[in-house]
């Protein structure tokens, strides 16, 4: 007898977490993977680090994990970018209050039925989103997508909706090695050994797009098949550097469609003997630091109209000049959201169309905040050029979101829009991942929003991440010191 999904008695049901889409959706859901004859379905969350991790199910299965969910161990919440557990779940209390999070307890992933896609590249595999619950129906409160659809809806009872655009650069390189000695092994284990595609240096030249094409049509195809609002694709000023642009979405769509991209990516890629990597700046000589641009604007859920459109004589609207203001005075705290990683860091230098100063401008790409908005553009909207592609979408969204509508509910005023970036009085961005944990523990703001719990718990993984790297020799301190003393 073939399983069905049965809402008055499902985990969503009798807790009440579903929407009607969501319902409707699963029984739709569940004819598509009949017709298609699918075999598996991998069931994913996205963790504390935007990373992809979940179960894969035989297919007749999937009607039982739209009906109860499934569970998987918490410690997946518990870690930091080497995989090792960073808090006590072997004591009585890890850190969240007595037994919560201990003994490596269960959570349960629910899919989100409205997330269903086929991977073009594994066509008899299906692919589902989930949320995370505890076992009585309530959200995980560490979860960082409930965390961003928690901002939006408070976006949303003011009348207003978030719209996202994304412009996403990363690196492709041929691989030529995959250290697999019992020595490579390790938390992380050896990375592969890699060469470039090309030399670079050629920003949007047509020759270095044609040299690239394979790879790129690699990418775009798949992300057609999953249906991700892909724009534009352009190479990018350094060797094997590439940009992927998205059509505007509002921010939790965005967000889901930013995590299925880079892990598409990285999967394709893998697959064709390549290695795709959105970390911010790698090691080779010269190497040129991805960004991710995030575009946003604010619209009106009554009318649609473009609420950051400004009047004659205005840089941007005065609810826009709010949100820039917003945006700037909780850039410090909100950097640990935006570049999360201790290597993300050394992105932030002058005149390398990065921003490292805390200011706007108006469409002047060294500014932190670029500003393109003009009178009767309906697609007047700012630009935050501060993050960099590994964030995780879910908290760099929210943190823009928070951020901006503080902004507005203070009237906060913008300073003088800047046209020497890099000539500036402004203050400096973080110097560090540390500087920045710091920043975000303290803010009022933060610990207002996300919850003082979320605030100790994503700033310890980051410690620990810190900590780590300085007990570890660099081969700048063996070429600085070991021969020199």
């Amino acid at each position: 007898m073939t399983a069905v999904f049965d809402h008055e008695n499902s985990f969503s049901g009798k807790h009440s977490l579903w929407s009607a889409e969501q319902v409707s959706a699963c029984t739709t859901l569940l004819g598509t993977m009949q017709t298609n004859n699918l075999e598996v379905i991998r069931v994913s969350f996205v963790d504390q680090h935007g990373v992809l991790r979940g179960k894969t199910i035989v297919a007749s299965g999937l009607a039982s994990a739209l009906n109860k969910g499934i569970t998987m161990s918490s410690t997946m919440l518990l870690k930091d970018t080497s995989h090792r557990t960073v808090f006590s779940v072997w004591q009585d209390d890890a850190g969240f209050g007595e037994g919560q999070m201990t003994g490596a307890s269960d959570v349960l992933m629910l899919p989100d039925p409205t997330t269903f896609k086929i991977l073009p590249w594994s066509p008899h595999t299906g692919w589902i989103l989930a949320d995370l619950y505890q076992t009585d129906g309530t959200p995980v409160e560490l979860s960082t997508r409930a965390m961003l659809k928690q901002a939006q809806q408070q976006l949303n009872a003011t009348g207003y909706e978030f719209i996202a655009g994304l412009e996403v650069e990363f690196h492709v390189f041929r691989t030529l090695d995959k250290p697999r000695n019992h020595n490579d092994a390790g938390q992380p284990g050896t990375p592969p050994t890699t060469e470039l595609l090309n030399q670079g240096y050629q920003y949007l030249t047509e020759e270095r797009y044609d040299e690239m094409e394979d790879v790129f049509d690699l990418i775009r195809r798949n992300a057609q098949g999953l249906d991700l609002p892909v724009r534009s694709l352009e190479v990018e000023f350094g060797p094997s550097q590439f940009e992927v642009t998205f059509d505007p979405a509002p921010a939790l769509q965005q967000a889901d469609n930013m995590v299925l991209f880079r892990s598409m990516v990285k999967q394709v890629c893998q697959r064709n003997g390549l290695h795709a990597t959105f970390m911010c700046r790698p090691r080779f000589e010269d190497s040129m630091a991805s960004g991710w641009h995030l575009h946003q604007s604010i619209v009106a859920l009554d009318s649609g109209k473009n609420c950051f459109e400004p009047a004659v004589g205005e840089p941007i609207s005065r609810l826009g000049q709010h949100w820039i203001a917003g945006i700037l005075a909780h850039a410090k705290a909100s950097c640990v959201l935006s570049t999360p990683t201790i290597n993300g860091y050394k992105r932030y230098r002058p005149f390398t169309l990065a921003p490292d100063r805390i200011q706007w401008g108006k469409d002047n790409r060294g500014a932190m905040v670029r500003c393109l908005a003009n009178p009767g553009d309906n697609a007047s909207r700012i630009e935050n050029r501060v993050g960099e592609p590994a964030a995780n979408p879910y908290l760099y969204l929210a943190s823009q979101i928070i951020s901006g509508m503080d902004g507005v509910k203070r009237q906060l005023e913008p300073p003088e829009p800047v046209s020497n970036p890099y000539d500036s009085s402004a203050e400096t961005l973080p110097q560090c991942l540390m500087d920045a944990v710091t920043l975000f523990e303290t803010s009022e703001l933060y610990r207002q929003s996300f919850g003082t719990t979320f605030v100790n718990y994503y700033s310890r993984i980051k410690k620990a991440e810190w900590n780590r790297y300085l007990t570890t020799v660099s081969e700048w301190e063996e070429r600085e010191y070991f021969n020199l003393f």
